[in-house]
């Protein structure tokens, strides 16, 4: 090979390296306690481990977690792995489960409620907060299995997204019930979790049992890495940085308060990320 193509090939290699060393990610910047810009989220701590395993350094592109969050990043080529999504979300590839969590009930503990059922009776005299998804509100499974008993017109919903021009947007709901402005609401784990911690033992949280609604209706999901739709090199390499993370994965989950469920069996696994 001429001088000339070792150069070319030299410089190519560089190329590839560099590209190999950076592990470009996808995240919402004001997303406690997924992700933030300062790095503080469960998800940032989990990509910083996969990384330091890797040998690579972390390359963030921010982008609010909204309608339009998939087109303006994975598929626009500006980052390359989107942390915290439920397996088998149709606009990516989604890598193993990494954990499982459910929706929970949450209280004040000085109420002793325990609620654990959309069919306790007691649930028609409370008043029920609920998350909403969405410019269009779009409704939650808890919202549903509400609606389907005439729950309604006991429902305050609270948007997910929130105000984004304050700090941790999902936490308004959490707050709600610790002042009281509600009796109970209805969360996804890891945010009652998180949220329900900083309130120093005033918040009970007590899982959501499977609903009675049917499949249709889930109220514990399983959640993945979502990569773009064909990169199974990146799935592949994620993969295994999951299993070989996992005790450290745990100990991130466990810290942030995430409820945790036992995962599928690998095979079953396999088959709802397709």
């Amino acid at each position: 090979m001429s001088r000339f193509g070792l150069l070319v090939s030299a410089c190519l290699v560089g190329v590839a390296t560099a590209r190999a060393a950076t592990l470009r990610v996808c995240a919402d910047p004001n997303n406690l306690p997924f992700s933030n810009r300062a790095g503080q989220g469960l998800e940032n701590r989990i990509v910083a481990l996969m990384a330091k395993r890797l040998g690579e350094t972390v390359s963030y592109t921010w982008w609010a977690q909204r309608r339009g969050f998939v087109r303006n990043t994975l598929k626009a080529g500006k980052c390359d792995l989107w942390p915290g999504v439920a397996t088998g979300y149709d606009l990516v590839l989604t890598t193993r489960p990494y954990y499982r969590s459910s929706y929970v009930f949450v209280s004040r503990a000085d109420r002793k409620l325990d609620i654990t059922s959309f069919d306790d009776p007691r649930l028609r005299q409370l008043t029920i907060g609920v998350e909403m998804i969405g410019a269009d509100a779009m409704n939650t499974p808890p919202t549903h299995a509400l609606a389907r008993r005439g729950l309604i017109g006991n429902v305050r919903g609270y948007m997910l997204y929130g105000n984004y021009k304050r700090p941790n947007p999902p936490a308004v709901i959490v707050q709600a019930v610790e002042r009281g402005d509600i009796d109970l609401a209805i969360v996804w784990g890891p945010l009652a979790g998180y949220f329900g911690a900083r309130e120093s033992g005033k918040l009970t949280l007590t899982p959501v049992q499977p609903s009675p609604d049917g499949p249709g209706w889930p109220m514990a999901f399983d959640i993945s890495m979502g990569v773009r739709k064909g990169d199974t090199a990146r799935r592949q390499q994620i993969d295994r940085e999951l299993v070989r993370d996992r005790a450290g994965i745990d100990a991130i989950l466990t810290e942030y308060h995430v409820p945790l469920l036992p995962l599928p069996p690998p095979a079953q696994a396999s088959a709802q990320r397709r």
